[in-house]
């Protein structure tokens, strides 16, 4: 697949959908000992309308060049385009920490003060006129992805900390569902959607699986859809498949695996986003 052939219509696409009011303004809000910087996007008009609160990976927000990463600006652009309000806490860089992908031990952990993040952004969301309280979701990839499983989680110790209704909806893309299927104590009480590549080794979807049809059998509001032959980041624009190394965790616990973007799951995936957060 050559990469420069996916970059040309991905950036022809996503310069039609920033028109409007899709520019990013930063703002802050208070979240678990510190300041939390995020990017915002609304739709045109006055609201009040939806919002997703999106949580990148662990990479981070934003791309070499110092903006948001291909990725997070094609979804902020086509979120705000279907009507939601769009937020981008920066977990990472408010902390004062770059890519952590490399990292085992980091300061903004999926299961902890990502979590709390997660909460923070919500109830800053649900001050907002221009917001549903009642209609805020979760959106997250990768680290950002089981960030989402562990906020969702039904008695999280994050829940106790914010006031306000609870998200309405979460979609985690390509999650590590490991520790969550291990245990039989994860249970959710909010529709969940997991979109996952059947050839991920990253974050390897057997555990996802296995998550989902326990959930499932136990009455949980829990989708899941595979995609074949798929690998990690294949909602990204314009990303040729290739081996990322020196990688702190992966499926197979060595230090290297592969991402890259796959037309027909990104097809997918951009359709049934923003269907599922707008039922």
């Amino acid at each position: 697949m050559n990469g420069v052939g996916l970059l040309l219509p991905a950036v022809i696409g996503l310069a039609v959908l920033m028109g409007g009011n899709a520019e990013a303004e930063t703002v802050s809000f208070p979240g678990p000992g510190i300041t939390l910087k995020a990017e915002f996007f609304r739709p045109d008009g006055p609201g009040p309308f939806p919002a997703v609160v999106a949580l990148h990976g662990c990479g981070g927000l934003y791309g070499r060049k110092g903006g948001l990463s291909p990725r997070h600006a094609d979804w902020a652009a086509r979120l705000a385009a279907s009507g939601f309000v769009v937020m981008f806490p920066d977990s990472f860089g408010s902390r004062g920490v770059g890519s952590q992908c490399k990292t085992r031990n980091r300061q903004a952990r999926a299961s902890r003060e990502r979590v709390d993040d997660a909460m923070a952004a919500k109830a800053y969301l649900q001050t907002r006129p221009d917001v549903k309280p009642n209609a805020v979701s979760l959106l997250g990839w990768s680290n950002g992805g089981s960030t989402v499983l562990n906020t969702v989680r039904t008695g999280s110790a994050a829940g106790s900390k914010t006031t306000g209704p609870d998200y309405a909806r979460a979609v985690a893309l390509y999650p590590g569902c490991r520790l969550q299927a291990r245990s039989d104590k994860w249970h959710t009480a909010i529709p969940l959607l997991i979109l996952i590549g059947a050839a991920d080794d990253w974050t390897p979807a057997a555990p996802c699986e296995a998550l989902a049809e326990r959930a499932v059998a136990q009455g949980e509001p829990v989708s899941i859809r595979l995609y074949p032959g798929a690998y990690h980041d294949f909602d990204h624009p314009s990303l040729r498949v290739h081996k990322n190394t020196g990688l702190a965790f992966t499926g197979s616990g060595g230090n290297s695996a592969h991402s890259g973007t796959d037309p027909a799951a990104r097809a997918d995936v951009l359709e049934r986003v923003p269907a599922f957060l707008a039922r």
